[in-house]
């Protein structure tokens, strides 16, 4: 019963009955969604850009700088920017602080659980190289080989102005039509569930190996 889920009734299911945890998860390949073309897509873009709602996965002392953004102090909601509570609900995924071999996985469902556009932010040195935890058996050290990443935030760990900075960056790629990079997760998706799959050993969640 280690992988089976008890949950109220959904969908019209009855209550308790259980599912497997494959199956509340889709198990289709992502499809490359094309942009449009002329205004209307540069007009969309303005409008993404300009309301970014991001789910913050905080792994450690990497979520510590993301609570100050909502503050009269910083007020990042004058941006358009507003965190939520899931990735459903959230166009922006923030990873905070180092992703170990425990935590990819959940990172990678969340992800992929997000609609499209979407777009990540690393956050911290230790999303880009590992950090101080480099070398260590337990980290991931290069986050953007399990997920495409559109805007990298160095620092240890970056101040509220930083990351703010990283927020206007990323604005300035989704009205300039370069964030793309969840097409680009569709396109190469073997690619990126080679090296998944190199870390991930209890997968326990939709495995596409048909």
């Amino acid at each position: 019963m280690d992988d089976m889920v008890i949950l109220p009734g959904i969908n019209g299911t009855p209550a308790g009955e259980s599912f497997t945890d494959e199956e509340l998860f889709c198990q289709e390949r992502p499809e490359v969604r094309e942009p449009l073309k002329g205004f209307f897509e540069k007009f969309l873009n303005w409008a993404r850009a300009n309301s970014l709602w991001f789910l913050g996965f905080g792994t450690g002392c990497g979520a510590i700088e993301l609570r100050p953004l909502l503050t009269a102090r910083y007020d990042v909601f004058r941006y358009g920017i507003q965190p939520r509570p899931t990735p459903r609900q959230s166009c922006v995924f923030i990873i905070g602080g180092y992703a170990s071999v425990k935590t990819i996985k959940r990172i990678v469902r969340s992800y992929e659980q997000m609609q499209n556009p979407k777009f990540v932010m690393g956050l911290g040195s230790c999303t880009i190289n590992g950090g101080m935890y480099w070398d260590s058996y337990n980290t991931i050290n290069r986050l953007d080989h399990y997920i495409p990443v559109d805007v990298y935030i160095a620092g240890c760990m970056p101040r509220p102005e930083a990351i703010i900075a990283g927020f206007m960056k990323l604005k300035e790629l989704i009205k300039e039509g370069k964030g793309e990079n969840a097409n680009e997760y569709a396109r190469h998706f073997d690619w990126y569930k080679t090296n998944q799959k190199k870390i991930i050993k209890d997968w326990n969640m939709p495995d596409y190996n048909w």
